[in-house]
């Protein structure tokens, strides 16, 4: 767990504690958050974006580099879109905003560790149309540094996809839930489950929500197509 608030990662420990979630370490910005990580391997990181010498969007790409099974929940105490672009660009499976529930906490982590995104499809379908075209995730003045580069549409080989698992993937990155899938494919769910966790396997995707931004920084699937 990192941030900067001591008084919020105290929070954060006992409520998860409570709930028989083990808090494995802590950390006060996000040099120590990547170091702490590497050392103790957790199955999930809540990273707070807004901390001191590395930010916690910096700090999840390294995290997700050195340990690629890991699974990072940004904290923020902004609401706004850009942070959620570029937490998702970044590699994060979630985003919560520090008022949330205990309840929604608890429930959050254990999502992600299955593998599951924490934003739903459409929302985030709907925040990578506005941001994936411009290059830059905006943010708020005087906060961390929310650019995102755009890479180019070979940074994943969807070549290694078949034609189905193709068509799979644009229909993930139009926001399709598995039982929409397998009714617009005329497939059973179960089938559907195997094409997306091949498409996972193959392109090296943690869950859904990295499979929309993929579709559309691919130009996969286009804003408004």
């Amino acid at each position: 767990m990192a941030d900067d608030e001591e008084l919020i990662r105290t929070g954060f420990r006992l409520i998860l504690t409570s709930r028989g979630i083990d808090v494995v370490g802590e950390a006060a910005d996000g040099v120590q958050a990547v170091t702490q990580a590497e050392l103790l391997r957790p199955d999930v990181v809540l990273m707070d974006i807004r901390m001191p010498h590395l930010d916690g969007l910096e700090a999840a790409k390294r995290v997700l580099r050195l340990l690629p099974r890991c699974r990072v929940l940004m904290l923020t105490t902004f609401d706004l879109d850009g942070y959620v672009y570029a937490a998702l660009a970044a590699g994060a499976s979630g985003f919560l905003l520090k008022d949330v529930t205990a309840a929604h906490l608890a429930a959050a982590v254990r999502l992600v560790n299955t593998g599951d995104a924490l934003l739903a499809p459409s929302i985030t379908r709907r925040l990578v149309e506005r941001h994936a075209t411009t290059g830059r995730a905006a943010g708020p003045a005087h906060g961390p540094s929310t650019s995102v580069t755009r890479r180019p549409a070979t940074h994943r080989d969807l070549a290694a996809l078949t034609p189905r698992e193709l068509q799979v993937l644009a229909l993930l990155g139009r926001g399709l839930s598995n039982a929409e899938l397998a009714t617009a494919l005329t497939l059973s769910e179960a089938t559907v489950k195997t094409h997306v966790a091949r498409i996972f396997a193959k392109l090296a995707l943690r869950d859904r929500a990295q499979a929309v931004v993929l579709a559309y920084e691919t130009g996969l699937v286009t804003p408004g197509g």
